[in-house]
């Protein structure tokens, strides 16, 4: 099966090592970081949401009107409009970037941040809102004729839009969590379904829980497998390991500071989404796993989002990443902390090995089904 990767659409330099050396939205640095993602053979980019960033959608229309290949994964909280506007809003979207959008859908895991923007429902609330705004924003993409909708959450009558996706269909749809909730909705309603990285065993029993969801959702189908990871890479093992005990210290030293605010954390300080909870007790347990994962950077966040690393040379990262191809993982999420060169370094020479190794098992499987069928005749 293919192989995709997925990078970050940040609007300033900032990060967990580093603070930003302009505004929250600083055009040309944006432009630059998308570039060196099309340039360096990653696949689509996250345009992330926070209750105080930059609009990604806007940002993302700047990137998809300058680029030509690199797709997009806008993510959205259905909080923040209603599923009319939005449907137009990414239909519209689509256009600009003549069918190169996804939409991921984020449910929001933390009562504190979603209270940010006005939103005060419960956490199993806020997921039945999130099944309904997906349906809704569906039957708008794929719709000529004026309908009507009577829900739990939003009610509208006689909606038609006058703008349409590329993509037939329709776009497609993202989301994510670990909570049974979460597999039930994405199971449900989701093209592909996001994880962070976590130990190989650990993810193949989440990639279990969203096909089992999605069976009992009635689909024939299951969703695309995505898992995220923080790669430390450099020339050598040694390197590489300083460079990641280097990246700890500067996590540390901006957290005892107080630059750190965690969205993901209630204000007891403690995470609130099950995500989160399942890295940091990952990372207490232990700070080392499988090939190359290291639990250290998520323990710092405070298992703050895609925070676990990888940690080698090239080499030993892309092995890594194709063992968890090999669960059925066909998306790869990887973001750096040094965001503009490690998506230049991680796309030169971590990508290329992947792409390689999965173009020659493909062969082989096809090589191994075609002989079969001899077989059998025989």
């Amino acid at each position: 099966m293919p192989v995709e990767f997925l990078g970050i659409a940040a609007t300033h330099d900032g990060s967990e090592t580093t603070p930003r050396s302009g505004a929250a939205f600083d055009k040309e640095y944006t432009l630059r970081l998308a570039r060196a993602h099309e340039d360096n053979g990653w696949d689509r980019v996250l345009f992330a949401y926070g209750s105080g960033s930059p609009d990604p959608a806007p940002a993302a229309a700047y990137i998809a009107s300058r680029l030509d290949r690199l797709q997009i994964l806008l993510a959205h909280r259905p909080n923040v409009s209603y599923p009319t506007f939005a449907a137009k809003t990414f239909a519209t979207l689509d256009q600009i970037s003549e069918g190169r959008l996804t939409v991921h859908f984020i449910t929001g895991g933390n009562d504190h941040e979603q209270g940010r923007e006005g939103d005060t429902l419960t956490k199993d609330e806020r997921y039945a809102r999130t099944r309904e705004y997906i349906r809704v924003v569906k039957k708008i993409w794929t719709t000529h004729e004026p309908f009507d909708h009577e829900g739990e959450h939003y009610r509208f009558h006689d909606f038609v839009s006058d703008v349409f996706p590329v993509q037939l269909p329709r776009p497609g749809v993202s989301f994510g969590g670990s909570s049974p909730a979460a597999y039930a909705a994405g199971g449900a309603e989701a093209d592909i379904y996001c994880l962070w990285g976590e130990p190989l065993e650990k993810t193949a029993e989440q990639i279990e829980s969203v096909k089992a969801a999605a069976r009992a959702a009635g689909r024939t189908d299951v969703p695309r497998i995505q898992a995220a990871f923080r790669p430390i890479i450099a020339p050598t093992e040694e390197l590489a390991w300083e460079k990641a005990h280097r990246t700890v210290g500067a996590i540390r030293a901006r957290k005892e500071k107080g630059e750190l605010p965690n969205r993901r954390r209630g204000l007891d300080g403690r995470p609130q989404n099950s995500g989160s909870q399942r890295l940091i007790a990952i990372a207490e347990a232990g700070e080392r796993y499988d090939r190359a994962l290291w639990t250290p950077t998520a323990a710092a966040t405070g298992g703050a989002g895609n925070s676990n690393a990888l940690v080698g040379t090239p080499e030993t990262v892309a092995r890594a990443l194709l063992d968890y191809y090999d669960l059925g993982v066909d998306i790869l999420s990887a973001r750096g902390y040094d965001l503009l060169d490690d998506a230049i370094d991680f796309g030169r020479y971590v990508i290329p090995i992947v792409r390689e190794e999965v173009a020659k098992r493909d062969a082989e499987r096809a090589a191994r089904e075609t002989q079969e069928p001899a077989a059998v005749r025989a």
